[in-house]
């Protein structure tokens, strides 16, 4: 899609969310020049705060690139916001299926059609406790492996300071600044040619979430952890410690010597990346 096929809806939600944008935040906007000027293609994105969507979304706007953002489909046949979420161009994500590769056909079709599909891959705001990338979902590899599209990596830093994730109460003054950081596509070439099992999808999203991190890196001048936050490992250790904390202590070296079940890794419609 070129730079000029905005459409209307699109341009009537610029009209409405950016005079508020404008003034209440200050910008740092930078890599704009790596953002494509035609075809289909990806952007992986971090996600800190339930306002960086529109702030991302102005940015990129910004570009002449308007942003498909991946949403529960159920969201499309609700009235007035399905009629947005419709007129907008977003794309819904089909989280009742049981196939992986049909629960983002539709992002699929948007980047054949030569669309820009946003992808939070983290699939929810982050959880780490310094605002780093955290372990993502598989899904943008997924998109990006079947279509073999661009992937841009982009960073974001600033809307978490309006409002950090998890919490309601806003920070609007002082004034904030936004900053985004756009990094050149990502070279997946290397996974083309081989089968999309569960450990090259892992692989690919690490790479993909490895250049975000270095973007963020770069934004916030200070280095992120070398292992990613990983919320479903923090689980798991949290109920060892619970039952290490609930087993007496004559039997705790039995207890330690079982060996924890192998978790399975099975695709699945859940692994998206809209964080909506």
């Amino acid at each position: 899609m070129s730079r000029r096929r905005i459409g209307f809806w699109y341009r009537l939600a610029a009209v409405i969310c950016k005079p508020p944008l404008a003034v209440l935040i200050k910008r740092d906007w930078r890599g704009m020049e790596h953002i494509p000027a035609d075809g289909g293609f990806i952007t992986a994105v971090n996600h800190n705060s339930h306002v960086d969507p529109f702030a991302y979304a102005h940015y990129q706007y910004n570009t002449g690139r308007v942003p498909r953002f991946l949403a529960k489909s159920g969201l499309f046949k609700k009235g007035f916001v399905g009629a947005v979420m419709r007129g907008t161009g977003q794309i819904p994500v089909y989280r009742e299926s049981t196939d992986a590769l049909s629960a983002f056909r539709a992002a699929i079709e948007a980047v054949n059609r030569g669309e820009c599909v946003a992808f939070y891959p983290e699939g929810t705001l982050t959880r780490d406790p310094d605002g780093w990338p955290m372990a993502a979902k598989t899904g943008a590899a997924r998109v990006a492996l079947q279509t073999k599209c661009p992937v841009v990596p982009v960073a974001q830093w600033g809307a978490n300071e309006i409002l950090p994730p998890y919490t309601k109460k806003p920070h609007l003054f002082p004034r904030k600044t936004h900053h985004v950081l756009a990094g050149p596509p990502v070279d997946l070439s290397r996974f083309y040619d081989r089968e999309m099992t569960a450990d090259v999808l892992r692989e690919a999203t690490e790479v993909i979430m490895a250049a975000v991190t270095r973007q963020l890196e770069e934004i916030r001048g200070e280095k992120a952890p070398a292992v990613p936050y990983d919320p479903r490992r923090e689980r798991i250790e949290q109920r060892r410690r619970t039952r290490a904390q609930s087993v007496p202590a004559g039997e705790s070296q039995v207890q330690d010597t079982v060996p924890a079940p192998a978790a399975e890794v099975t695709p699945t419609a859940t692994e998206g990346g809209s964080g909506k």
